[in-house]
């Protein structure tokens, strides 16, 4: 009879093994996720093509226009190796530029795995698919912004 330990460790062997990611691709050839960060919010779709970026029906390097946010949305596809081999069209909305291109990467990385599951594993190692949950703080009452008090004078 084999201990608790042992049962633990081989449901967890099997579960693991059981995660069967399929390919999710609709009629179009097409691949949809939803990536997120802060408070914007990025609708993806991704197909075969030439590596054309659209963001809200404008190219991505006019949309952002700072070189490190278009390379934010670039390494996805440099970890699988996938550079100029899909075309992206997005809508983003709410938030920054800067939540913005970490949500338009966040859902680009999750529509790789949708269209072929075999990304999951480099996508995963790089972090790429974990939601960034840091959001900003509430303002308290009494304070002047989240965590600021008043100043304090003794005279």
């Amino acid at each position: 009879m084999s201990t608790l330990k042992e049962k633990i460790l081989e449901a967890t062997a099997n579960s693991e093994s059981s995660v069967e990611r399929v390919k999710q691709v609709d009629a179009q050839g097409r691949a949809y996720a939803t990536g997120k960060r802060k408070n914007a919010a990025a609708r993806v779709w991704i197909k075969k093509g030439t590596g054309k970026i659209t963001v809200n029906d404008r190219d991505a390097k006019t949309y952002f226009g700072r070189e490190i946010l278009f390379n934010i949305i670039r390494f996805p596809f440099g970890a699988t190796k996938t550079e100029n081999k899909f075309d992206v069209v997005a809508t983003i909305n709410g938030g920054g530029l800067s939540g913005q291109a970490g949500a338009l990467a966040h859902g680009i990385s999750k529509a790789l795995v949708a269209f072929d599951p075999e990304n999951h594993k480099p996508l995963k190692t790089g972090g790429f698919l974990t939601r960034d949950s840091r959001v900003v703080e509430r303002k308290k009452y009494g304070l002047k912004k989240a965590r600021k008090g008043q100043t304090y004078r003794k005279r």
